[in-house]
């Protein structure tokens, strides 16, 4: 991977989101699956929300999990990886 931001906020735009829905983690970009050779893009940008995953739990195993799923739920989407497909293969409950 490369030209990928990875950042830590404390909590989600919730204007952006469902009622009852919590938002772990967010990519922003163009997946490489969509990338035209040779344009020029933006960096992308993974976020991942501390208070959300804080709110699930208090233990730090329990805690490191979560981030760690996130994480590789956020870097499938980078590389093209559907939502739906991430629940095929057992990774994916949402974003």
């Amino acid at each position: 991977m490369r030209n990928v931001e990875i950042v830590i906020e404390d909590d989600p735009d919730t204007s952006r989101l469902p009622a009852g829905d919590t938002l772990l983690g967010l990519y922003e970009g163009v997946p490489l699956t969509e990338r035209g050779p040779g344009e020029p893009y933006l960096p992308d940008r993974i976020t991942i929300y501390r208070r959300p995953i804080e709110d699930m739990t208090s233990s730090p195993q329990r805690q490191a999990k979560i981030v760690r799923d996130t994480v590789v739920h956020e870097i499938a989407h980078h590389f093209g990886i559907s939502d739906a497909r991430l629940r095929e293969l057992g990774l994916g409950d949402g974003d």
